[in-house]
């Protein structure tokens, strides 16, 4: 072969490969157009838009006297498209739109806003941040300035929703209300009701623009749809008066935790559920629902048993036992009475007395052959279910049957008292409730309404669990032996002379949850309701003590919040007795009147027969004389940038008042304010701390 001949041979092959790796090429271009094009493209197309959720506003929580316990509060990014706005409308409104931004945010001059408005229009940014995180108003202020106020289109003014979740009243029902927070655990009725609350999310397509900034597509929203509003049973008076008892007795005493349900007899609605534990500091916190965990409940259990005894005809309240002075052996194991020298008693003093022995007695003589009989009455009253409250988290109940391995011969003297059950206090509250109520078994319950838009879309009506949970002769003796209690038995030092009270007291050595009886553990309760002749409301206080405390008995640590939470509600309340007959005066015939709110004196007017002025109930009123010495009652005068006078206010009106003027307020001592640090009408510096005396 010649050298020519080899030349085109080599070019010849050389071509032929060129051609071949192109048809590689183009077949294998077809192939990935055909096979993998699709989901090539949607990925080139991925990088490039995306769908954002536009989060739905989540619904409110109010009380039924209006009061709002949590709310949704929006917030706002604000970018703006410099590239929709004309040259002639920026250049006559930037030194305007400068100037009132300047006004409005007060952390730039506007000669600053104008250098960095005029600099981001040059660029015509299409996404450029302006704020973050912006309150309502101040994204309502913002977008009514000039430019803006033309809107996306001609303004460019571009917003991005968010939302915060708060509580107005801070730590107060904060366990049963709950908090939500995205990506997080919610609990209380915030997770109950979650599906209710949270609405539905919208969406938003976006596109990604030079300089990697999304700016959303002209007409791709789907606008979210907001969540309904949830109305609920609690008062938020009667339990901020609850929480402050319960906290007050558990830190004089350095308890472990306690809790308190406050229920209306009629209705089962809770006015009140306070769950305070103690922290590692020492101070207390809504960390868990102790109202709905079980535990032994003790003396309070009494009550079951005495119910059980009546109702089938067994005894009386008349009839006789003998305690035996406070000892009493069962099979190898021992009772004793808490105080001992008790012998022969009525079974209504041996109730008020709480003696362990009498109870343990009966209930051996009358159902240990036939224990089911007995168990049948603590089914009449749920105490083997749930209460079926409306709130996720409620721990079932633990009642012991005959043919179970724990079952013994000793178990059901020992249930008789208190002991070898686990039922909630939101279980004791609920029977102590049905005493109260004539019989009638209540389901307790914490919402009353939905509510969409202020109308309301769902009504709870109170629920009855058991028309009849006794006759009418036993609940009529139950009364009565609960009210021993308070007139001369253990719980005699809470009698009040304004009104009767029934109750139980409770002291139980405690066993669970890793503590052994030896450590000394126990938990003081008292579960009763006023007034007793005609009961508006059942208290439950449970609290346990810190191991070995001096101080254990349910009269001593449980008892006295009950009788603070009743004075301070039955003070307030209205339509329970008739007008005040006089008022205080002093020696110039004077009348005395501190500042306090409107809801104050409108019980007061209310009482001394006198019609109250209509004003909203956290209005502050001053009360003076007129020319013709005839009382006046009118607002007080509060001026922005200057303290106020607080004098003789509750510490909630004050605390509100000054933390509304921007003050940080300490606070010593309890009740009303009597002196303040920082004199009425000094100018206020933002931050500035006030220190409250209070008496």
């Amino acid at each position: 072969m010649t050298v020519k001949q080899d030349i085109r041979f080599r070019v010849y092959v050389a071509f032929s490969c060129i051609c071949l790796l192109g048809l590689a090429i183009v077949l294998k271009v077809a192939y990935i157009q055909v096979n993998e094009g699709p989901e090539l493209r949607k990925l080139a197309k991925s990088m490039h838009t995306r769908n954002t959720t536009l989060p739905a506003e989540r619904g409110n929580i109010y009380t039924e006297q209006g009061a709002l316990l949590c709310s949704t509060i929006p917030q706002f990014d604000v970018h703006v498209d410099f590239s929709v706005i004309k040259a002639d409308t920026f250049y006559k409104h930037v030194d305007a739109l400068a100037e009132g931004m300047a006004v409005l945010f007060k952390d730039k001059t506007a000669e600053a806003y104008k250098k960095a408005l005029t600099e981001a229009y040059k660029k015509q940014s299409r996404y450029w941040l302006l704020k973050k995180n912006l309150p309502y108003y101040d994204y309502q202020a913002l977008r009514s300035l000039p430019i803006f106020n033309k809107g996306k289109r001609r303004g460019g003014f571009i917003e991005d929703p968010n939302i915060k979740r708060i509580n107005p009243y801070g730590m107060l029902a904060y366990r049963t209300i709950g908090l939500w927070r995205e990506n997080s655990q919610t609990v209380g009725m915030e997770r109950t009701y979650d599906s209710v609350l949270r609405g539905e999310n919208g969406t938003r397509i976006e596109r990604k623009e030079t300089g990697g900034v999304w700016m959303p597509l002209e007409g791709s929203e789907v606008e979210p749809q907001n969540g309904k509003d949830l109305v609920t049973t609690l008062d938020i008076g009667v339990q901020e008066v609850a929480e402050h008892s319960l906290k007050s007795v558990l830190e004089q005493y350095e308890c472990a935790y306690g809790t308190c349900v406050v229920m209306e007899v009629q209705t089962g609605k809770i006015r009140a559920l306070v769950n305070l534990g103690r922290q590692k500091d020492g101070t207390y916190w809504e960390d868990l629902n102790y109202a709905m965990m079980p535990t032994e409940p003790g003396s309070t259990f009494k009550l079951m048993t005495l119910l059980a005894l009546l109702s089938d005809k067994y005894v009386t309240i008349d009839s006789v036992v003998d305690c035996q002075g406070g000892v009493a052996h069962f099979s190898n194991l021992t009772v004793k009475d808490s105080h001992l020298g008790l012998h022969r008693l009525s079974i209504k003093n041996a109730f008020a007395q709480s003696s362990n022995v009498a109870m343990a007695k009966l209930g051996y003589q009358y159902y240990q052959s036939n224990p089911k009989k007995y168990l049948g009455h603590l089914h009449k009253l749920h105490l083997d279910t749930k209460t079926g409250i409306d709130l996720t988290g409620e721990r079932s109940p633990r009642v012991k049957r005959p043919g179970q391995s724990d079952w013994s011969a000793t178990t059901l003297p020992w249930m008789a008292y208190g002991y070898e059950i686990m039922i909630t206090p939101l279980h004791t509250c609920m029977v102590y409730n049905a005493v109260a109520n004539g019989g009638k078994l209540m389901r307790p319950y914490l919402i009353s309404e939905v509510r969409e838009y202020g109308k309301t879309i769902r009504k709870y009506e109170p629920t009855v669990l058991e028309e009849q949970v006794a006759d009418t002769s036993a609940i009529r003796q139950l009364q009565d032996c609960m009210k021993e209690v308070a007139l001369t038995g253990t719980a005699k030092h809470i009698r009040s002379p304004f009104y009767s009270i029934a109750g139980k007291t409770g002291t139980a050595q405690v066993a669970d949850k890793g503590i052994q009886y030896s450590d000394g553990v126990y938990q003081g309760s008292f579960v009763g309701y006023f007034p007793a002749e005609r009961p508006k409301y059942t208290i439950a206080v449970v609290i346990r003590t810190k191991p070995r405390s001096g101080a254990y008995y349910g009269g001593t640590i449980a008892a006295p919040v009950f009788r603070m939470i009743a004075d301070k509600v039955f003070a307030a309340s209205k339509g329970w007795t008739g007008p005040l007959d006089s008022i205080a005066k002093h020696g110039d015939k004077k009348l005395i009147a501190n500042n306090a709110s409107a809801a104050s004196y409108d019980v007061l007017l209310r009482r001394m027969g006198s019609k109250a002025p209509e004003m909203p109930n956290n209005v502050i009123i001053k009360a003076a004389t007129d020319s013709n010495k005839k009382m006046v009652v009118q607002p007080a005068k509060i001026y922005a940038g200057q303290v106020p006078d607080v004098s003789g206010l509750g510490l909630k009106d004050a605390v509100y008042l000054l933390e509304k003027q921007g003050m940080k307020v300490v606070v010593r001592g309890r009740g009303r304010v009597y002196a303040q640090s920082v004199p009425a009408g000094t100018r206020i510096n933002k931050g500035q701390n006030i220190v409250l005396q209070l008496s």
